[in-house]
């Protein structure tokens, strides 16, 4: 069985309605910071990853430099190249000269719905729910620095909070099936505070090392557990 055009735009709308609330988060929370709307739209259109520039956008409220940026939003959006070597086994094989268009488009919402879709992906299915999902994240981003001009300055100030609300609703669905999570979260926090704190660290090095310094910690740690996993 294919999956058509229309399957496409039926299985977008989940995540377009949850794009666009977050999306506008991130339009607000850019003109809290300052930001012109050009650079704001052009940060959706190019980058499109929601954690990434959430992030990004507090590492240069934080003075952070752009080496440390771009090599945070790399190693955070690493998974992108497993999930979407994971989708090429269901994709068609004229789909190669979309590949980069494919691969853009790819995040985890909609890594999720690909994955579990039955049957074949064509390209007028992918295509269609990448291109819905895009159109309401940069339409949010839009949406939300426009009404970030009009808000009152404590509403602006209090969203804020969203970049960690984010991934505390990221992370709780992970940690009700294991406790993994919840220890690399903690191992994390306490190798960014010893940058920070006792190393003087600037922010943004801080979050690099603590991923790459986590995700080794994590490798050993639960290496022989995933190993039993998959035997």
């Amino acid at each position: 069985m294919k999956c058509s055009f229309k399957d496409g735009v039926i299985d977008s709308i989940p995540i377009v309605i949850g794009f666009v609330p977050i999306a506008m988060t991130f339009g607000i929370l850019a003109k809290n910071a300052d930001i012109t709307m050009f650079h704001c739209i052009l940060f959706s259109v190019l980058v499109f990853a929601g954690a990434s520039q959430f992030i990004a956008l507090n590492l240069i409220l934080l003075g952070a430099g752009i080496g440390e940026i771009v090599l945070t939003t790399f190693l955070v959006n690493f998974r992108h190249f497993l999930m979407s070597a994971s989708l090429t086994t269901k994709i068609t094989k004229d789909m190669k000269k979309w590949s980069p268009f494919i691969a853009f488009g790819i995040t985890d919402e909609v890594f999720s719905v690909a994955s579990f879709k039955k049957g074949t992906l064509t390209k007028q299915y992918i295509i269609s729910l990448e291109l819905l999902a895009y159109s309401a994240w940069v339409s949010g981003t839009v949406l939300g620095y426009l009404v970030g001009g009009i808000l009152p300055k404590i509403i602006k100030a209090s969203m804020g909070i969203a970049l960690y609300a984010m991934f505390v609703a990221i992370l709780i669905p992970e940690a009700k099936k294991s406790i993994k999570p919840i220890i690399l979260a903690g191992l994390s926090g306490i190798i960014n505070s010893i940058c920070i704190y006792f190393l003087t660290l600037p922010q943004g090095w801080s979050i690099v090392i603590s991923i790459v310094l986590t995700s080794f910690i994590g490798l050993f740690l639960f290496k022989e557990e995933e190993e039993a996993v998959y035997e």
